[in-house]
């Protein structure tokens, strides 16, 4: 995939902070950034620094002073871990959000990319999610309190703009998924999570595999790669209040997604649907254009491809492991 400002033009000689910098997507964007020529690097680990505390996030700003931060840092998780845990889910992203996006006005931050989420979308929202829709409904109720915390980032950040001339960014990826996602049962999301339970019941010799829903509900996912491409265009590019989607542009149905699974993992079981369980989100996907048009982004992998590396990751780490169960 070509990446502009590969001299380092753009990142040569600015300090970069990577909330959440060794997670999922955090590993995709530090690596871009070091093929890009960023020389100064700093990751903000969750082991060093509480980013729900205000004190925490001063001084990683003072160990860091950095010239650009991309706050990738979030407790997430699927709809059971959203059920689970909806008071901790707002609290600790709220208050990630609004510390980091103030103290980095304060201690004079250049600019600041902040990485919301598509649960952020109300509920019933016309099929492609255009931006301006944005604040027409509430969110899902399964992933809502998550869903405003993280929307509150985008109310911050206009406003500091506004106010202070703060220049801080807005980017709504969809779901995203592949090598090295969380396969942890009870935070994962339904890629990772049907992958496991698949390989899983193939090994053990189990016919049938429960699913979630009825398999009605349309899910858009982004490669988690193209999504850090994606991530580092904007930053590099653009500089308004407006927020920007991110997505593939492939809209698949959660009953396709197990099918297609089932084939890629070779399970020859029965998927039983669970209708008692929350389908979450009706329809999920994103219309992309803005982000094209202002940044030059488009995805590269398409679903099948992005699917088969995830697949084929997942299987060789549980070989590598030893312990099939530590692979998350």
């Amino acid at each position: 995939m070509n990446s502009i400002n590969s001299d380092g033009g753009f990142w040569g000689e600015k300090t970069v902070c990577v909330t959440g910098g060794n997670g999922f997507l955090g590993s995709y964007v530090v690596e871009k950034l070091k093929m890009r020529g960023a020389k100064h690097i700093f990751i903000a680990r969750h082991a060093d620094f509480d980013l729900v505390k205000s004190e925490d996030v001063q001084r990683m700003l003072s160990e860091s002073k950095p010239d650009l931060i991309i706050h990738l840092a979030a407790n997430v998780g699927g709809i059971g871990a959203n059920r689970e845990r909806p008071a901790e889910f707002f609290f600790d992203n709220l208050m990630m959000g609004s510390h980091l996006i103030h103290e980095s006005w304060k201690f004079g931050v250049g600019k600041f990319v902040a990485i919301g989420t598509v649960c952020s979308y109300p509920k019933f929202t016309t099929v492609p999610f255009k931006e301006e829709d944005f604040w027409d409904g509430y969110p899902e109720e399964t992933n809502a309190p998550y869903g405003l915390a993280k929307k509150m980032m985008l109310v911050q950040s206009q406003a500091y703009r506004m106010q202070y001339g703060f220049n801080s960014i807005y980017l709504i990826p969809v779901n995203l998924y592949g090598p090295g996602d969380d396969f942890d049962l009870e935070t994962s999301h339904v890629v990772p999570a049907l992958i496991r339970k698949c390989i899983e019941a193939k090994e053990q010799g189990i016919t049938e595999l429960e699913v979630w829903g009825d398999g009605s509900p349309t899910r858009e996912f982004l490669y988690v790669e193209d999504a850090a491409e994606g991530i580092l265009l904007g930053a590099e590019q653009y500089n308004s209040a407006e927020p920007v989607n991110l997505g593939s542009g492939e809209e698949i149905s959660i009953r396709n997604l197990a099918e297609l699974i089932e084939k890629m993992t070779s399970f020859d079981g029965k998927l039983v649907w669970n209708a008692s369980k929350p389908n979450g989100q009706p329809r999920r996907g994103l219309d992309t254009q803005k982000a094209k048009q202002y940044f030059g982004f488009e995805a590269q992998i398409s679903f099948e491809v992005g699917l088969q590396n995830t697949v084929d990751w997942y299987r060789g780490s549980r070989e590598a492991s030893g312990n099939k169960d530590d692979v998350h």
